[in-house]
């Protein structure tokens, strides 16, 4: 059995906490479209807009089963480039502590789901 890090109930709360960070993300990247620029026009190409390019980008580099898997720097790159962009989303609709719980929560998140995946994949190149 490969070895991880995290201990299995650790794992599975922070995997889940990793999904509802990236739900959150994308939720904020919506409100910030639909809340900045002036007319409904701008609304909606900002609103939907936002969150799909963000949706698209992480299922094409970051997501567990990308269509175009990166080596774990990069992967982290693009976590950070969204979480970032929705940190800062957050900030300009005048919520700077929730922008700072975000960045905050999504970077130990992504930081021990990275460790973890890490130790995983270097204990199943160990077995083989």
């Amino acid at each position: 059995m490969p070895l991880r890090v995290l201990p299995r109930p650790v794992h599975l709360v922070n995997e889940a906490l990793a999904f509802l960070l990236e739900l959150v993300a994308f939720g904020v990247l919506c409100w910030w479209g639909f809340d900045t620029g002036h007319g409904p026009a701008v609304h909606l190409l900002l609103g939907l807009g936002a969150p799909a390019v963000a949706i698209v980008v992480w299922a094409l580099f970051a997501a567990p089963k990308a269509r175009f898997p990166l080596p774990m720097p990069a992967v982290l790159l693009v976590k950070a480039l969204v979480f970032g962009a929705s940190a800062l989303a957050l900030w300009g609709l005048g919520r700077p502590v929730l922008a700072l719980v975000l960045a905050v929560v999504a970077l130990v998140n992504t930081a021990l789901a990275a460790v973890d995946r890490e130790a995983l994949t270097t204990s199943s190149r160990a077995a083989r």
